[in-house]
């Protein structure tokens, strides 16, 4: 039998990209089991998701803390479940460097647009700006997390044309069908030992 990645996702949205890991593992398509959902909002829906899943839903109040506090409460928790890989899945905090020290090349943060361009905006802004600026082509990518906003190493990106009177919804509603195929690819590669991080480059086997 083989041995399921153990993955760990922080949420505070939606979940949508959550939604389609979750599909993925329960049919088959993906070796990886996830171990908990954690939220800094109490009403995210990515919560919900993982309860009508089975899966495991915490949680964890921020006030009253430092980045690097909330952080710490959030990794007992992952180490508490084994978690070998973390997914941010529309997580709305900025990680401490504490974290990202902690977790260097374990943690998969996807965004909506071919970094490096139109790093550091969330959702629809990005969109937004793909289109002021006339881009014939956008798509998603998921890369490792570093300090800095969408900056660390590229893992996987996915690219889509930009079409006439292309909106901001039509934009977000391809590139987030790009995102999940995506998404469940990068885990699959992690959890197979295919990606290999060399400085900023991620090379990646597929033999």
């Amino acid at each position: 039998m083989t041995r399921k990645l153990k993955l760990g996702v922080l949420a505070s949205t939606r979940g949508t990209d959550l939604q389609a890991i979750i599909d993925a593992i329960e049919s088959g398509g993906l070796d990886a089991e996830i171990t908990i959902v954690i939220s800094n909002k109490k009403d995210a829906y990515a919560l919900e998701r993982a309860r009508k899943h089975g899966i495991e839903e915490l949680f964890i109040d921020p006030s009253e803390k430092t980045r690097e506090e909330f952080d710490r409460v959030v990794s007992k928790e992952l180490g508490a479940r084994g978690v070998e890989l973390i997914a941010l899945i529309g997580y709305m905090r900025y990680l401490s460097r504490w974290f990202v020290n902690k977790y260097k090349n374990k943690i998969m943060n996807v965004h909506p647009s071919l970094l490096p361009a139109f790093a550091g905006g969330m959702d629809l802004n990005v969109h937004k700006a793909v289109l002021d600026r006339g881009c014939k082509v956008s798509g998603c990518t998921i890369h490792f997390v570093d300090e800095g906003a969408d900056t660390g190493p590229i893992i996987i990106q996915k690219p889509v044309s930009i079409v006439e009177n292309e909106t901001v919804d039509t934009l977000r509603d391809k590139v987030q069908e790009l995102e999940k195929q995506a998404f469940v690819e990068a885990v699959q590669l992690f959890g197979e030992g295919k990606l290999k991080v060399e400085g900023r480059i991620v090379r990646i086997s597929r033999s």
